[in-house]
């Protein structure tokens, strides 16, 4: 043989050592390491996935619970505005009575003064009408009577 060929086998006999003790590694490594650390891994991408999945129930839940809470906002709104039109109402029934008696006691008042003015003013023609004659007969006697002079006795005219 060609001691090249001799060169190469004696080479390949040396690196078997040393490819065994590579292989030997390998598998120690394998299974004392590589094992572990990918069980872990595993395990983790398993609690990640499994926060992930938590995390969005709960963003699930907290959205239920917000639109829960915007639903019972807006009903306790509708009932304070209920509360505040029903009192409204109330307030303005009450003004509309007590308008409306004042009202009513001022067309009594209003009436009531009519009534006086047309007494008075019929009590007034009364007195006038009884006081005319004697008051025309006092003109009368006024007008007719003669201005005297100074000094001498007032007459009468007849």
């Amino acid at each position: 043989m060609s001691p090249l060929v001799h060169q190469v086998g004696e080479l390949f006999l040396r690196a078997v050592p040393v490819a065994v003790l590579v292989l030997l590694f390998y598998f120690l490594m394998r299974s004392l390491f590589f094992g572990p650390l990918l069980k872990v891994m595993a395990e983790r991408d398993a609690r990640t996935q499994g926060a992930q999945k938590a995390a969005e129930a709960a963003q699930a839940a907290a959205i239920e619970k917000e639109r829960q809470y915007q639903e019972a906002f807006k009903q306790a709104h509708a009932k304070v505005y209920g509360e505040q039109e029903t009192g409204r109402k109330k307030v303005m029934d009450e003004r509309t009575a007590i308008l409306k008696e004042a009202r009513s006691k001022a067309d009594a008042e209003v009436n009531a003064a009519k009534e006086r003015v047309a007494a008075e003013f019929a009590g007034a023609k009364k007195e006038i009408e009884s006081t005319a004659a004697q008051l025309a007969a006092e003109i009368a006697r006024r007008v007719l009577q003669t201005p005297t002079a100074p000094g001498t006795p007032g007459r009468e005219a007849r």
